[in-house]
């Protein structure tokens, strides 16, 4: 790793000052991060699911049915997000024609 000492870009609008760093987005397209979601809803949803009768007998039986939900959710937003790279792939290799 390289340490530089890049100073942030600074543009002024009207009587504010904003600084932008210059770095790159680790994560375009969010694939990975819905991924690491959904495996961390799937684990949760397993470490809770020996437990099941005591959290139903104590009230909490929503828990294990709230990570269930999130796996469910996670599912759907990351197709989402395979579409969506998908598209934006097809447009940067000129898919979009008139």
């Amino acid at each position: 790793m390289e340490w530089r000492d890049e100073q942030p870009i600074v543009h002024e609008i009207g009587n504010r000052t904003y600084l932008v760093a210059n770095v790159e987005p680790l994560d375009v397209d969010g694939v990975r991060t819905v991924q690491v979601g959904v495996a961390l809803w799937v684990i949760g949803f397993v470490a809770l699911l020996p437990f099941y009768g005591r959290l139903r007998d104590s009230g909490h039986g929503w828990m294990l049915w709230t990570c269930a939900a999130g796996c469910g959710l996670g599912l759907l937003g990351l197709e989402y997000c395979r579409r969506r790279r998908r598209a934006r792939a097809a447009l940067a290799d000129g898919g979009l024609e008139d």
